[in-house]
């Protein structure tokens, strides 16, 4: 019998888009012979939609596909219930019969409202399998300031950064502005601090061009994080796995006009041909091997599960290599870098979200062991 896997993207971020993208990646590329897919959208206001306006969201070939498939409820809403027998979240029938329970969920949802542990909340008190990692995870994995305390604490070596809130820029913006260029001087990077795709992500050169860069990343969050520009290379690493995670072989985005040197949100998505992403990355074997051990002890630092990408500065004056962050549900759009390095280490995308349906179901039974009550 087929497992029956909500796929819910979209979401109230400003990664909406690339959710969609990713998304629909997986719906292509599950195992339709194995698995019953349930296409959820939720609206960029927050709206939950029903499977049936799901699917208007995606290509006509990807919804030609799931409209044939075994599912046929696919214009009935969504629904939580209260009752953990029947794993919480279910479809729910117009003619008032029995419910359609979903067996497994995958939250392709990057940002805020989904890869900050909100979503995995509300799975967790739904009391249903899902892929990627947990509440705790997540949550620090999202937050830039608190994931490099992890980091730190685990030995990983860091860029050197600060935090503050919007508040405390908007109230002393010269204080804020003064202790960047003490701490870290020019140039630098600023950033929201829970968001990813680049979004909101700016360049600062000088005072002047740091309080716009701040002005746009407090757009996105109310926690900005600035960290110093490096002359360095970017190295992702991909991660696979519950207690006993693999790390893929690393990758690189290889940048053709280097004065285009920063992969901003057009630069990793519209497919400006300004980069490539290589695997394996062109590296030493050693060198190698070192990212794919600190991937998984930064993967363990934040207590992951499920998948995650590691990202990586390797410094062009040192040669050091520093880990810069972790992303608990990265892009696995056909431009993202997850996929890819999976591929390039031999497994396909299909066996890589067999893995994940199957890591969700492990770490499901696993906490199920744990007792709710003292009786």
């Amino acid at each position: 019998m087929k497992l029956r896997v909500g796929v819910i993207f979209g979401g109230r971020s400003g990664e909406h888009e690339i959710a969609i993208r990713s998304a629909l990646t997986v719906i292509e590329q599950i195992d339709k012979s194995k698995y019953d897919v349930v296409p959820i959208a939720i609206s960029q206001e927050g709206r939950w939609m029903s499977p049936s306006e799901s699917i208007a969201l995606l290509p006509d070939q990807t919804r030609a596909a799931l409209e044939s498939g075994s599912f046929d409820d696919q214009n009935d809403p969504i629904g939580l219930v209260g009752d953990t027998t029947r794993r919480g979240l279910t479809i729910f029938k117009d003619s008032g019969s029995d419910l359609v329970p979903l067996d497994v969920i995958f939250p392709v949802l990057h940002g805020t409202f989904g890869e900050d542990g909100t979503i995995q909340g509300l799975l967790e008190m739904a009391d249903i399998p899902y892929v990627g990692c947990g509440v705790l995870a997540s949550s620090c994995g999202m937050d830039k300031a608190v994931m490099k305390i992890l980091f730190r604490d685990a030995g990983l070596p860091i860029c050197k950064h600060i935090w503050f809130l919007r508040s405390e820029f908007e109230t002393n913006p010269a204080g804020v502005t003064a202790q960047v260029g003490k701490r870290l001087g020019y140039p630098c990077f600023v950033k929201p601090a829970n968001l990813g795709s680049s979004v909101g992500v700016s360049k600062a050169v000088d005072v002047a061009s740091l309080k716009d860069a701040i002005a746009v990343a407090a757009q996105y969050d109310r926690k900005i994080i600035v960290e110093e520009a490096l002359e360095m290379r970017e190295i992702e690493c991909a991660v696979l796995g519950n207690d006993d995670p693999q790390a893929s072989q690393p990758g690189e985005y290889l940048i053709r006009d280097q004065a285009k040197a920063f992969l901003d949100y057009t630069e990793k998505y519209s497919g400006t041909g300004n980069n490539e992403f290589v695997v394996p990355a062109p590296v030493s074997p050693e060198l190698a091997a070192k990212i794919q051990k600190m991937a998984v002890t930064a993967f363990k630092a934040v207590d992951g599960s499920g998948l995650a990408r590691v990202d990586f500065f390797l410094r062009n004056d040192t040669g050091e290599l520093l880990v810069n962050e972790i992303n608990t549900m990265p892009g696995l759009t056909d431009a993202s870098g997850y996929p890819k390095m999976w591929a390039g280490s031999g497994k396909d995308f299909r066996t890589v979200i067999d893995d994940l349906i199957n890591l969700a179901i492990e770490r499901h039974e696993d906490k199920s062991r744990n007792k709710t009550s003292r009786v």
